[in-house]
């Protein structure tokens, strides 16, 4: 079993920032990509950052520049520092993780998501 739990979030004035936190836990073999998503209303889920094992990262076109990923490998737990944030940033965000568990089996993970509301 296998379970990701996201911490963080809430509410934020625009141009303020937001940490989100991702942990990771249970019978896990090995990590490979780790990642954050988010949902606005009404809207399809997109992808924001992706952080590689190597601590590699990408970012959407939304995000660069704004958005910090992170990961401690250690400690199995994926970061998500938000700054600069806009109104339009306001969705419920998700991590997720591709993850070897120790029977063997490669799939993809979600944590149960967390809102970020942005004011203006």
């Amino acid at each position: 079993q296998v379970e990701l739990v996201q911490a963080g979030g809430g509410w934020a004035q625009a141009g303020g920032a937001r940490r989100l936190s991702c942990a990771a836990s249970g019978s896990i073999f090995r990590i490979n990509d780790m990642g954050w998503y988010r949902q606005a209303p009404g809207m399809q889920r997109e992808l924001v950052a992706t952080i590689r094992a190597d601590g590699r990262t990408n970012y959407s076109g939304s995000a660069k520049g704004r958005f910090t990923g992170s990961r401690e490998n250690n400690k199995n737990m994926v970061y998500l520092q938000m700054t600069s944030l806009e109104p339009e940033d306001t969705a419920v965000y998700l991590c997720n993780a591709f993850i070897r568990t120790s029977g063997g089996v490669w799939r993809t993970y979600w944590g149960q998501g967390t809102q970020v509301t942005v004011s203006s």
